[in-house]
């Protein structure tokens, strides 16, 4: 299994989501080759491979390589991710943790769960068991491109 960890290029750091990835590898509790784009987050991996950020084409290719994308609540990884019809688990940044100025991405990541579109985990510990079950997980896709990204453009627009 193949895994690209995409925490954007949000100012703030990320670095929950790569320390549970990283403990969760570590103890041997996934077995997976796993990438990340780790943005600002200062936390580097010591058992998978991450690059702080990624130009398009490595982006590109990253999400080509995978067969599961997890991802900060971003609507630009989440859109790329239903496009190219990858198994999505959506960690959503909280502000309590000083991951985001609001907790917007806990909407937009429960929204699609209950869709069926994608997997969340809101709490961190559940990361390993999401994983586990996005290995078997077949997302509803759309077949409408266009009107998926202005479902979720709508969506984010009510939460301003």
């Amino acid at each position: 299994m193949k895994i690209f960890v995409s925490v954007g290029t949000h100012a703030q750091q990320f670095n929950r989501l790569l320390k549970e990835m990283d403990l969760l590898l570590g103890e041997k509790k996934i077995n997976a080759e796993v990438f990340a784009q780790a943005g600002n987050s200062d936390y580097e991996p010591k058992n998978f491979a991450f690059k702080k950020f990624l130009d398009e084409k490595e982006f590109v290719e990253k999400f080509g390589w995978a067969d599961i994308v997890i991802s900060h609540g971003g609507a630009g990884t989440i859109i790329n991710a239903m496009l190219n019809k990858k198994r999505l688990v959506i960690v959503p940044r909280m502000k309590k943790f000083g991951e985001h100025t609001n907790d917007h991405q806990l909407d937009l990541a429960e929204a699609l769960e209950k869709e069926g579109r994608a997997l969340a985990v809101f709490e961190i510990k559940e990361l390993g068991t999401k994983i586990r079950e996005a290995e078997k997980f077949s997302p509803k896709i759309a077949s409408d491109k266009e009107g998926l990204v202005n479902a979720i453009k709508e969506f984010l627009e009510k939460k301003k």
